[in-house]
């Protein structure tokens, strides 16, 4: 490859859309595997939770995978079930990441500001949500 190639390959995967159009397509091909992949049944390929490996208990993501299978697939009941707080916190999630690709494909880098108080806010819900989950 010449020198004008490296630069320009370089700038490509510096570019600010390039992280959150990574992060969509490595998402659609996820998707696309677990739309046909019940992770309600065994014997699936799919990533344990390392947490829930190494306590036995449920993290605050726990039941992530079966949420989203059952929402591709319109069981609502089902995904709330699954995990109550993922499922309120995904259209948050959705937002910023098609804020964080729009920026990006106008050639902008956006990093949300969140402030300490919503971070230790966060990090409250989750442990909360955790000893309850794993209590009750």
């Amino acid at each position: 490859m010449s020198c004008a190639a490296d630069r320009r390959a370089t700038a490509l995967w510096r570019h600010p859309a390039a992280a959150p159009v990574g992060v969509l397509v490595a998402g659609a091909a996820g998707a696309l595997y677990l739309y046909g992949t019940n992770p309600h049944e065994a014997g699936h390929w799919l990533p344990r939770c390392p947490f829930r490996l190494v306590t036995g208990q449920l993290c605050p993501a726990c039941g992530g995978t079966r949420m989203v299978y059952d929402l591709m697939h319109g069981q609502f009941t089902a995904a709330w079930h699954d995990n109550r707080l993922l499922l309120l916190a995904a259209p948050f999630a959705l937002a910023l990441l098609g804020r964080w690709a729009y920026e990006g494909l106008r050639g902008r880098r956006w990093r949300p500001a969140v402030p300490p108080r919503a971070q230790a806010a966060i990090l409250i819900v989750a442990v909360v949500w955790t000893v309850l989950r794993n209590v009750v």
